[in-house]
């Protein structure tokens, strides 16, 4: 089997700052770097990032730096920065690199195969309810986990295989659903209805255990992500959407999704990832997408007033 030795990441957030520590203790510090440039990078070297109440200080990597490739780069950054970083990730790949994608939505891995066609590129998405604000990131201990493969896993790869490995030595919880094209779009309808809704309207992951108005808010627009998956020969079901609402039960019911943590924090979103995607395969594919519509429209309002604060201030 073949092994991974030496890893990289990009993005060190909130979803980053789940997969880091454990792939730094399965590899060693000496094998594993954060990608990072300029004032970024000089400030992770000094002051590390505080992940659940500890410090980690990471080494670190300029983009430019040519370095012996990775066996293994995970890409964790926001879909706003995904194209840069599919540039900064150069210097880090070789020949035999394995790359993996934890970003949210159903894009990234065919702009990341785009640019890196040789490459072994795993598709990958990731749950974890974690908050990010300034240096530090938290998540519930015990909670989150990776599921990743190749589009369909009836049996594991070599590849798969390796990366399990790592996931194992590091503690990092893992599956390898057999069909992984159907788990990554349950993700993105859980995505673009939870994220968009909860920016929206202000509100954490509680509000859907007490409000049966914010859950058809949700759903509606899961609804439509349902039907482009089904278009796209993805069985998504109205099973799925109804067996969701249990996941809330689990989570902190003041745990914010990612595109409120962004609004609240000024941040560009992820909307074209979220909203921007659906109503473009909807397009494509002759299905309405009136909810995805509204909420696009609605959170690039709150980003532009955001601007304007800022602007204004």
């Amino acid at each position: 089997m073949r092994e991974i030795k030496k890893a990289a990441l990009i993005g060190l957030g909130a979803i980053g700052g789940f997969a880091a520590p454990g792939i730094c203790k399965a590899l060693g510090s000496e094998n594993f770097c954060v990608i990072a440039g300029g004032e970024r990078r000089k400030r992770l070297e000094r002051d590390g990032v505080i992940i659940n109440g500890k410090q980690w200080k990471f080494q670190t990597a300029e983009p430019s730096w040519e370095r012996e490739p990775a066996d293994l780069v995970i890409l964790s950054v926001k879909y706003t920065a995904l194209d840069q970083a599919i540039k900064d990730i150069r210097n880090q790949v070789g020949e035999h690199t394995v790359i993996m994608s934890l970003l949210n939505g159903v894009e990234s891995e065919e702009r990341i195969k785009a640019a890196y066609p040789d490459n072994e590129v795993l598709y990958s998405v990731i749950r974890v309810p974690a908050l990010h604000h300034g240096n530090e990131i938290s998540f519930p201990e015990g909670s989150g986990k990776i599921s990743f493969g190749h589009a369909y896993n009836d049996t594991w790869s070599e590849t798969v295989c390796s990366v399990r490995e790592v996931f194992e030595k590091g503690g990092i919880s893992y599956e390898v659903p057999k069909d992984m094209l159907r788990n990554m779009w349950h993700k993105f309808m859980t995505n673009v209805s939870e994220n968009q809704s909860a920016a929206i309207l202000r509100v954490p992951y509680g509000i859907w255990t007490i409000s049966e108005d914010a859950n058809e808010l949700r759903e509606q627009a899961a609804r439509e992500v349902i039907a482009i998956a089904g278009k796209k020969g993805i069985h998504l079901t109205e099973e799925d959407l109804m067996e969701h609402r249990t996941y809330f039960e689990g989570a902190p019911f003041y745990g914010k999704p990612s595109t409120l943590q962004d609004i609240e924090a000024g941040r560009k979103t992820e909307v074209e990832m979220f909203a921007g995607a659906v109503i473009r395969m909807g397009k494509e594919l002759g299905i309405p997408t009136p909810y995805n519509q509204m909420f696009y429209h609605c959170i690039k309002t709150l980003e532009t007033w955001n601007d304007h604060q800022k602007d204004h201030k």
